[in-house]
């Protein structure tokens, strides 16, 4: 048979298989992929020198200067959370890759885990942990609900978690959650204190240290103005603590963090060894999009979204569209969530908009599908000409979409 390896007596050669599936037609047309504002909860356009750095020429991902690079970004982390931690890095993959590794090195199976669920990533916070075989306890509200201090105590003391989750930048719902004092409570009851930052991070103020978090992650695609596929994320002493006197080693052996952290050269070892390849030019254009956070300065990157916020905010309001969070304070500057307007068809006004102005606007996500669209506004693409952009947009689609009977 033609296709098996045929012996003679010069020695094995291999006979040559026949091909039956052709080259795809798609494969022979060159890549395609439109410009569009990216006006949606993220991944957000990115600036030229961003792009530029993730076309730079590929090095080593074990080279010396590939580990130069990592301790860029490893100090630009410490500066856009805020924190001295040692154990910061970056994760090879989206923001849900650094939930998955703060959940699978923090919590062992039957242990004790505390959710606070008000949108789509706690509700994946509660699966994941369940999968892992933890004993999951939730706080539910409604999307764009917020829970107060008391009763954060309330369940800490009731269920004993070895863990609290929290969302700071809820984008399925528009909300930035508070989270003065939720550390020190997290403390009082021997719980660590995991914040999800993913939409707020660089938008809206979050110091890690300052506020008792014990593990914090974001993702580089919204107001962090990198491409979508590395997720920064740092680990408390206290953490590093409970993360590295395990009973048993972690169910994930790509996101297992006695293995990481020497990748990333935080185990004080000598020499970092390979572990898995990371994303070189993923790791580019994050360092860039950090050097420009670190050139903006986070103070300013901070009042920067929230004056562009307040001026999309009015904007919505003087077409008669209703915010969906109505407490300014507690509205999260990168995401804006309206109403859907009574008598519309969501649908038809977001196909309307992509289709005759390029913009991406969305629905709501989890459980605020139906409930509301969604706006964002971060990062490279903040600023009132696209705010401007975006609420013309929305007129015309109000105007030019016809309002359903139903």
């Amino acid at each position: 048979i033609a296709s098996r390896a045929q012996s003679t007596k010069h020695g094995v050669h291999r006979g040559m298989s026949s091909v039956t599936i052709p080259p795809p037609a798609c494969m022979l047309r060159p890549l395609e992929a439109p410009f569009r504002y990216l006006f949606g909860p993220g991944p957000s356009n990115v600036p030229p020198r961003v792009l530029a750095a993730g076309g730079r020429p590929i090095i080593g991902h074990m080279h010396s200067e590939m580990f130069g690079i990592m301790n860029d970004i490893k100090k630009g982390i410490q500066y856009a959370f805020q924190t001295s931690n040692n154990m910061t890095l970056a994760m090879s993959g989206s923001g849900h890759t650094a939930m998955e590794c703060a959940l699978f090195n923090i919590v062992e199976p039957g242990e004790s885990v505390l959710v606070a669920i008000n949108g789509i990533w706690g509700e994946r916070v509660a699966e994941i942990s369940e999968r892992m075989g933890a004993k999951v306890h939730t706080l539910v509200k409604t999307p764009g609900g917020h829970f107060t201090n008391a009763e954060i105590e309330q369940a800490l003391a009731k269920h004993k978690p070895v863990l609290f989750f929290l969302t700071h930048g809820e984008s399925s719902a528009g909300l930035v959650h508070p989270v003065d004092g939720v550390g020190d409570i997290c403390h009082k009851y021997n719980c660590l204190l995991l914040v999800d930052s993913v939409a707020s991070l660089g938008a809206a103020p979050l110091l890690m240290d300052q506020q008792n978090i014990d593990i914090l992650y974001t993702g580089s695609q919204k107001a962090l103005n990198a491409p979508p596929g590395t997720a920064p994320i740092s680990f408390s002493e206290r953490a590093c603590h409970k993360m590295f006197n395990r009973k048993a080693k972690p169910v994930s052996y790509l996101l297992d963090m006695t293995h990481l952290s020497n990748y990333w050269g935080n185990d004080g070892k000598p020499e970092r060894t390979y572990h898995h390849t990371g994303p070189v030019s993923g790791f580019f254009a994050l360092r860039e999009s950090l050097a420009i956070l670190a050139e903006t300065g986070l103070e300013n990157s901070w009042k920067h979204h929230t004056e562009v916020a307040e001026y999309f905010w009015k904007g919505l309001e003087d077409l008669g569209l209703k915010l969906f969070i109505k407490d300014k304070d507690l509205r999260l500057p990168s995401v804006t969530t309206i109403a859907i307007p009574e008598g519309y068809n969501w649908k038809e006004l977001l196909a309307y908009i992509m289709k005759h102005h390029r913009i991406e606007f969305t629905g709501g996500l989890g459980p605020s599908v139906g409930m509301l669209l969604r706006i964002g506004l971060m990062g490279y693409n903040c600023n009132k000409a696209n705010a401007a952009m975006a609420l013309a947009a929305l007129e015309d689609a109000l105007k030019q979409c016809r309002m359903s009977k139903a």
